[in-house]
């Protein structure tokens, strides 16, 4: 790893990689925490799951006192190096169903197409959503900007490695694995606030929280896929992908949609039933 320089005016590191790309620039301003501006898109993404923009705002205004250092670990190292000669960027790889679909059977490419094509996403829409977020802001042509990219861009990923759905949950959860992987406080924000207003609108004995929890948990000591080749992921078997990163069956997520099914509610349209029913 290229030994960290630190400005002696924020205490940041300013190391750079091979080719000089910056680790952090100096001009990047240090995001603060705002949880009350956080609670305040929270609201407004419970009343439209769909807004996606919302994530973005709550992400930004509850930064991650860890993501400097995961980066760096990652991105200087000889395998965040060779990582980042083959993806500069993720977006262009995974919208490209056509080359996508080229690959084997069976494998994580194909299920993310699936997944992708049925619910009407794109990598490109995300990104969409983000710029929506951060327009009004100078870029930074760093590493940090590489590696928060990379953290957007494999969210759908996830959902197909995890086995959890889009549905209110599914999303939580993903939120869940993926603070036990990362951390940060955005991700439990969403996760548990969001979990909460199920149980609040959804009276049943589905265990959201424990699934949540379980989540969590799962998410603890894996591999970061993030951290990762994304395309040799994408080649791999999906159970041989779920395998190499230590994914395991979701079973408490899938006890809550069994609850929930059996009281003849939609997993995928529980926020909606409860609102209409309130």
């Amino acid at each position: 790893m290229t030994a960290p320089i630190l400005d002696p005016a924020t205490g940041l590191s300013i190391a750079a990689a091979r080719d000089g790309t910056l680790l952090y620039d100096p001009e990047r301003p240090k995001l603060k925490k705002r949880p009350l501006k956080a609670y305040r898109h929270f609201r407004n993404l419970m009343a439209d799951k769909e807004d996606t923009e919302q994530v973005f705002h709550i992400f930004d205004a509850l930064p991650s006192s860890a993501f400097v250092t995961q980066m760096e670990n990652f991105a200087l190292s000889e395998e965040g190096e060779r990582v980042r000669q083959m993806e500069p960027a993720l977006v262009p790889i995974l919208d490209d169903h056509e080359t996508l679909r080229k690959m084997p059977a069976g494998s994580v490419a194909h299920a993310y197409c699936d997944f992708m094509e049925a619910e009407g996403l794109s990598a490109a829409g995300l990104v969409a959503e983000s710029e929506k977020t951060w327009a009004h802001r100078a870029q930074y042509d760093d590493l940090v900007a590489w590696y928060g990219n990379r953290r957007r861009d494999t969210h759908d990923l996830l959902h197909i490695l995890t086995g959890y759905g889009r549905d209110a949950l599914g999303e939580q959860c993903v939120l869940a694995f993926t603070h036990g992987q990362n951390g940060g406080p955005a991700n439990m924000f969403i996760a548990y606030l969001g979990a909460l207003e199920l149980k609040r609108t959804v009276k049943t004995n589905a265990p959201v929280l424990r699934a949540l929890r379980e989540a969590q948990v799962k998410g603890r000591g894996r591999p970061r896929l993030t951290d990762r080749a994304v395309t040799e992921v994408l080649a791999m078997p999906l159970g041989e992908a779920r395998e190499k990163l230590g994914i395991v069956d979701p079973r408490r997520y899938k006890e809550c949609h069994r609850v929930w099914q059996d009281a003849g509610r939609d997993p995928y349209d529980l926020l909606a039933e409860g609102a209409a029913a309130a």
